[in-house]
């Protein structure tokens, strides 16, 4: 059984997305009310990595972007809770990312306009804050505030083995 959602992801994802061609300023993002199954994060996995026997039980998937790229929790902060686990991109080309170091800041990067497509392939693209975001970032890390380029560099300076750990399970 999956776990359910943590609060503060469940209502990032309740939240209205803009998505990219409104006026340009939007996110290919589209958020899960549930995380993914385990059957289909397996199936999808499994073909991204040429591995058949790969389960990708270390993901929890939360939403996807138009081109099949996925956002996910990778549960590798040991004992630490669903919000402090990183927030990763696995794009649908074998692009990877991690976005940021827990779902605190990742509601920062929200905030400033990077969805987890925008963040891996225009990190440094100027974008719109996004008011519903920022409203939750700072009802949950008030005290954490970041720009979208802090969020990045944290969440790669702390969490620098995603590429490797992928690698390892590639065929």
């Amino acid at each position: 059984m999956r776990p359910t959602f943590p609060t503060m992801l469940a209502e990032a994802n309740a939240c209205e997305y803009k998505y990219l061609g409104e006026e340009d300023a939007g996110m290919d993002f589209f958020p899960f009310s549930a995380f993914e199954t385990a059957e289909e994060t397996a199936s999808w996995a499994r073909a991204w990595t040429g591995n058949p026997t790969y389960t990708a039980r270390e993901f929890l998937f939360f939403g996807k972007d138009g081109c099949g790229g996925y956002a996910a929790l990778w549960l590798t902060n040991g004992e630490g809770t669903l919000e402090e686990q990183p927030v990763v991109f696995l794009g649908s080309e074998g692009e990877t990312a991690v976005l940021a170091r827990d779902l605190y800041d990742y509601l920062w990067l929200l905030a400033g306009g990077f969805g987890p497509q925008e963040a891996v392939f225009y990190p440094e693209s100027r974008r719109v804050p996004v008011a519903a975001f920022e409203r939750l970032a700072e009802k949950y890390a008030p005290t954490r505030r970041k720009t979208p380029t802090e969020v990045l560099a944290a969440a790669h300076d702390r969490f620098p083995g995603l590429r490797a750990a992928l690698d390892a399970v590639c065929r």
